[in-house]
């Protein structure tokens, strides 16, 4: 029987909001207990340090030093995640480093910042790191990557499930009955969180986020500005695609807001992620027995009404209330994505990244 396997999984999203790490135990690759978890938030110079370099205004040098620092970063969530668990670091079998995307253009490149030469030399342990290269060089998307870590651990015993992630970007993997990879589709369905935060901060500069949906509660919907951006045709593609803050960053944000200012702006970005989701779920994943929602947008109130509206009679059940905080479970995907690559296996789903097949994922930095 093989022995237990102690992972850190590292994530590091579009929300841009810090890094996050989970400490996981795994008996195999269907069976993960969430040990601990913690998350290191980015400061408003490191915000910005990160989006200068998502948007093209990042100078050769400023890369080269982000590249360190985002891996200077993730070392602290590292360290604070062991403390909070209580373990070592010679006890760790490994650490899993997607780093942090700062370009995405399949099927040409997914470009992430992260050197992991700096975790390998700071704790002494396997680094698995450049998860999306080479689904991008077997012709997929290298995203979305979570889908195998649906399947192989979020799973329904018996009907279809829909795992609904609402980060800066939002995701689904419709995921069959027993957590069967025949019948399996997953991919970005457009903006998540990162145009109802960027536009919160447009009413208000003090806000990196709409805070408990007070904003949007106090707009309006326009729903012409809305049919508009609901035309893009991004949302009438069939999967597999993906997408980033090149097309749903600071940029679009701007233009809505031109279009409806104030707090209805905020109101109009919440409802485009709700109906963007909802038409997802409706034409591609219709059978689901349930939704199940995880990521920062769980937290925000006239979101989750939004999204329970668009998508009745289908129910919508918060992760946490099935599995554990939904806030680790991007990290708790990417532990599994390393330890399938420490052990020789398979971690994209082709269905989802659109690959030629599948492939073991990332690079190995030794100890």
């Amino acid at each position: 029987m093989e022995r237990p396997s102690l992972i850190v999984g590292l994530m590091s999203g579009t929300s841009l909001d810090g890094m996050d790490a989970a400490l996981v135990r795994f008996n195999g690759p269907t069976r993960a207990e969430l040990v601990a978890f913690s998350s290191r938030p980015y400061d408003k110079e490191e915000r910005a340090r990160v989006r200068a370099a998502v948007e093209g205004r990042a100078a050769a040098p400023a890369l080269a030093r982000l590249h360190v620092l985002i891996a200077e970063w993730a070392a602290e969530a590292v360290q604070a995640v062991l403390h909070a668990g209580g373990v070592r670091a010679d006890e760790v079998d490994g650490i899993a480093f997607p780093g942090q995307t700062i370009w995405h253009e399949p099927p040409f490149v997914s470009w992430q910042l992260g050197e992991p030469a700096v975790l390998a030399e700071a704790f002494g342990v396997r680094v698995v790191s450049g998860f999306r290269a080479r689904d991008v060089a077997a012709g997929g998307q290298g995203a979305p990557l979570v889908p195998m870590a649906d399947l192989l651990l979020f799973s329904d015993a018996e009907r279809n499930r829909v795992l609904l992630n609402l980060g800066g970007m939002a995701n689904i993997t419709l995921v069959p009955g027993g957590g069967r990879e025949t019948g399996a589709i997953a991919f970005d369905t457009g903006p998540g969180m990162a145009i109802i935060d960027a536009v919160a901060h447009r009413v208000d500069e003090s806000l990196t986020c709409d805070l408990d949906g007070a904003l949007a509660a106090a707009g309006k919907v326009n729903e012409a500005v809305l049919r508009d951006l609901l035309a893009d045709a991004y949302f009438h593609d069939a999967p597999p695609k993906s997408t980033g803050r090149e097309r749903f960053g600071d940029a679009y944000a701007g233009a809505l807001y031109a279009r409806a200012p104030g707090a209805d702006a905020v109101a109009t970005a919440v409802e485009l992620t709700a109906r963007s989701v909802a038409d997802a779920v409706c034409r591609w994943a219709g059978d689901a027995g349930e939704v199940v929602v995880s990521g920062g947008g769980v937290h925000h109130p006239g979101l989750m009404a939004a999204l329970e509206r668009q998508l009745a009679p289908i129910p919508v059940r918060r992760f946490d209330t099935l599995f554990f905080d939904g806030d680790a479970k991007e990290a708790v995907a990417f532990a599994l994505l390393g330890y399938l690559t420490l052990h020789g296996q398979p971690g994209n789903l082709p269905a989802a990244t659109g690959a030629r097949g599948a492939r073991v994922l990332g690079s190995i930095t030794p100890p």
